[in-house]
């Protein structure tokens, strides 16, 4: 499998083209690894005038976590230099409810081409790939719309279309992976369904071609684990343990994701993502 794509370029975050519509659009919570509890729509405490943050290069011995787990998929820079034409929210407060709302559905619009663009690279149904290639420029379209016509837009429809053939795609990977499946893992526990893995010791269990959709795997103990296959969408990795895991070959993981785990030098990932440089050596 193959996981890097020129599309993917512009779903990586840009902050320096951004007004730092993360740090101001969105709700925080400090239990959660933020600098304080922080109500939408109102700027943090550490965001600068000129949109820069006064502990940007501190923020993981300061504990906020949740800073450097965030990502936009791009969509910060896109609502700001596209879809606001480098206007930012300081303008009006007319603007900045519109433009904070716009990133809101620019970041799943944003996520959604991320997913795509795999799911494009990994189906191997020619129609399906077709009608892939066509929802994804679809979507791509969808980013480049006017301000109003974003905030009309029909966010949840369009993700139903979109999950349509991110199941599909799912199912056939998973299916041709547990298919191969080498003889040695035959000891090896099989998972069962299930969205509930808090704390799960899974080192044992096979992993390879699971589907981990929407999975609890919060501080999940995946060390030297086989995650070939295995589909990631949507799983909460909040401190699992990934050291020596090979997620080289799983499906829908995102920068996010491995942000928010814990992994090492012998973490495999895929070439779309990555390394955190305060995973351990």
């Amino acid at each position: 499998m193959v996981h890097t794509n020129e599309n993917n370029k512009e779903l990586k975050i840009e902050c320096k083209k951004c007004f730092g519509l993360c740090c101001t659009a969105l709700y925080f919570s400090a239990s959660e690894g933020f600098p304080t509890d922080k109500e939408a729509g109102k700027p943090c405490i550490n965001l600068q005038p000129d949109f820069t943050c006064s502990v940007h290069k501190n923020l993981r011995s300061k504990g906020l976590k949740g800073c450097t787990a965030y990502d936009c998929f791009g969509a910060g820079q896109k609502v700001s230099q596209v879809t606001c034409k480098g206007v930012n929210w300081h303008e009006s407060q007319e603007h900045a409810k519109q433009m904070f709302e716009a990133f809101l559905i620019m970041r799943q619009l944003h996520e959604m081409l991320w997913y795509l663009t795999e799911a494009l690279m990994l189906q191997t149904d020619a129609n399906l790939k077709e009608e892939i290639s066509s929802l994804l420029e679809n979507t791509k379209n969808l980013t480049l719309l006017d301000i109003n016509s974003l905030l009309s837009l029909d966010i949840e429809a369009h993700r139903s279309k979109v999950n349509i053939f991110l199941r599909n795609t799912s199912e056939l990977i998973r299916t041709k992976t547990c298919n191969k499946r080498n003889a040695n893992l035959k000891n090896k526990k099989t998972i069962s369904r299930s969205l509930d893995f808090f704390g799960a010791d899974l080192r044992k269990t096979n992993l390879i071609g699971a589907d981990l959709r929407g999975a609890c795997l919060i501080a999940a103990n995946l060390r030297g684990t086989n995650l070939s296959g295995a589909d990631l969408i949507g799983a909460d990795l909040r401190d699992a343990d990934l050291s020596g895991a090979n997620l080289t070959n799983s499906i829908f993981l995102t920068q996010a994701q491995i942000n928010t785990a814990k992994g090492n030098s012998n973490t495999r990932i895929p070439a779309s993502l990555t390394r955190p440089d305060y995973w351990s050596k």
